[in-house]
């Protein structure tokens, strides 16, 4: 073990390995694969001859299948292709673009594989990272000897299509009503009230401004020097983008170009700009060989080629935003990371290899702020792809991408760790994965031996409640009932009177036009109540002044009077 010039630690590649025996149940990811299908430079290309998802992913898939041998495309890959061949399980993230019945289908037969199981994912940016941990603890126990994992969208494709003179029509695949289900992994749940939706509450871009301008009050930073921390943070991820092959935008910008609203950079909903949001309108895919270290071994797949999941947690924070306790928090992202870590034995500063969810900023800083990191290390970016805004954001498989790239680094690290994160909806959601190129020690669980064949079982702190699993070394941990026991607000959707401003978003027309706003409101009583905000001058006022804390009067009507 060796300490690095910026304190962090490394573990040389092989010497867990070297010290004992690996369990053959141990998952293990031997192959990954990116494909982004640029636009045409001459914008002249017809839409409907670009490839459709289910297409993209047997690209990445068999990109996947030639990194398990370490060769350039179109090169032999015999270990990749045994793995292949051994695969039981294709478990697809589920693509926004095109409603497929059962994609799985369509990535079989175009991969020429028959496995007994197809699986879809549900919504959400959190998904990858789940199915990681959800295979890595299937291998372990035995139920499958080897997946693919997988997602592609074409959102750009669609987009070009609908604004196409002659709207030709995607002659995408369809598949009948007597197409067999899918299998479904991921909880199944709607991530707003009726009351939320109400008030203006219905996209991301709405939301997430929120935790933005909670976030700046939390910091008490002016909001013009605000606007420029974003715009460096951003900047930082552009630059991380500028050195990744398949990113969308793989161009450093300044601050200025992001942060600074203008003709190609318009506002969307304060205080984020069009560059300061996921950029969906791409089509890119990503997948992920995840294997037994016996199906590896006798596949052939070089040991430098073998990254492990060492452990994965998932947590929801208190699900509405009605019932979450501030804007500039997430629990369970903190709880959910801090078990990961534990059970590798290792904290945050043991981590070299960073990829936080980033389909805005606030998602960024409060994830950054609850894991104990700087948001500006020059030695340790927050991303390793350069993010859903440069990098490219498809749909719910961005975090596929993510795991994809951080492989990738520890490869050219060995001995080093890595950890992404995946959210959900409206940080609703958490999924959390640490990665490495040797399999680690970690605490026992409380009444169960270490890992079969492993070292001797070392205890460490869980917060209270927290359900850990050990299959074949790959520990999950579930830290929800800790989060549950955290305080939440109540809501009160009948609230009328004096208010206290807890955050707000407003939005704007495409020609730059102020158009709505929703404010977040306390009573006196301490409860939460929205608001919306139609008044050209309240909403001129939010976007050139601090509103958090502002009074206001709730009228009957749902609308307030700021003060």
């Amino acid at each position: 073990m060796t300490a690095t010039g910026d304190g962090r630690v490394r573990h040389p590649a092989g010497s867990v390995s070297n010290s004992m025996a690996i369990d053959p149940r141990t998952p293990v990811i031997v192959g990954v694969g990116q494909v982004t299908v640029r636009p045409d430079p001459a914008g002249d290309v017809d839409p409907a001859v670009r490839p459709e998802p289910s297409a993209v992913m047997v690209r990445a898939v068999l990109a996947a299948v030639e990194d398990c041998d370490g060769v350039a495309a179109g090169g032999s890959a015999p270990a990749g292709r045994a793995v292949l061949a051994r695969a039981t399980s294709l478990r697809v993230v589920k693509p926004l673009s095109w409603q497929y019945a059962n994609p799985g289908l369509l990535v079989a037969a175009g991969l020429g594989i028959e496995p007994s199981e197809l699986v879809v994912s549900t919504t959400g940016g959190d998904s990858p990272q789940r199915l990681v941990n959800q295979t890595a603890l299937a291998v372990g126990r035995g139920d499958l000897d080897c997946a693919v994992l997988v997602g592609a969208d074409c959102i750009y494709s669609q987009f070009v299509s609908r604004r196409h003179p002659d709207r030709p029509v995607l002659p995408w695949s369809t598949q009948g009503p007597d197409t067999p289900s899918p299998g479904s992994l991921g909880p199944k749940r709607k991530g707003t009230t009726d009351a939320e939706v109400a008030v203006g509450l219905d996209l991301p871009v709405h939301i997430y401004p929120l935790f933005e301008n909670a976030v700046r009050a939390g910091a008490h930073r002016p909001l013009d020097e605000h606007r420029r921390h974003l715009g460096e943070l951003w900047s930082r991820f552009s630059q991380v983008a500028a050195d990744n092959p398949y990113a969308w935008l793989p161009e450093a910008r300044t601050w200025e170009d992001i942060a600074l609203p203008g003709e190609a950079n318009r506002m969307v909903d304060y205080p984020y700009t069009k560059l300061l949001t996921a950029n969906m309108q791409v089509d890119q895919g990503a997948a992920l060989l995840l294997c037994s270290v016996a199906v590896a071994e006798a596949a052939g797949v070089p040991r430098d080629r073998w990254v492990f999941p060492l452990s994965g947690a998932d947590a929801d924070d208190h699900w509405y935003l009605s019932h979450r306790a501030d804007f500039h928090s997430s629990p369970a992202v903190r709880l959910a990371a801090g078990a990961a870590l534990v059970q590798v034995s290792a904290t945050i500063d043991d981590v070299a290899h960073l990829d936080l969810y980033s389909c805005f900023p606030s998602a960024v800083e409060i994830t950054a702020a609850e894991l104990g990191l700087p948001v500006d290390d020059p030695g340790r970016p927050l991303t390793v792809t350069g993010g859903m805004t440069f990098a490219g954001g498809p749909g719910n498989n961005y975090g596929t991408h993510a795991i994809a790239t951080v492989v990738d680094r520890l490869r050219e690290d060995p001995g080093s760790l890595g950890l992404t994160t995946g959210v959900g909806w409206y940080l609703s959601r958490h999924s959390v994965g640490v990665y490495g190129t040797s399999p680690r020690p970690g605490p026992a669980i409380a009444g169960r031996p270490a890992a079969r064949g492993g070292p001797p079982a070392r205890g460490g702190p869980r917060a209270g409640g927290t359900v850990v699993v050990d299959a074949a070394g790959f520990r999950w941990a579930d830290p929800q009932a800790a989060v549950a026991a955290l305080p939440q607000c109540s809501p009160d959707a009948e609230a009328v009177g004096e208010v206290t401003v807890e955050t707000y978003s407003v939005s704007y027309e495409r020609d730059g036009a102020l158009a709505a706003g929703v404010v977040a409101c306390l009573t006196p009583d301490g409860r939460r109540a929205w608001a919306r905000v139609t008044d050209p001058d309240h909403l001129a006022e939010l976007v050139a002044e601090e509103g958090c804390g502002r009074l206001g009067f709730l009228r009957e009507d749902g609308a307030i009077d700021l003060r």
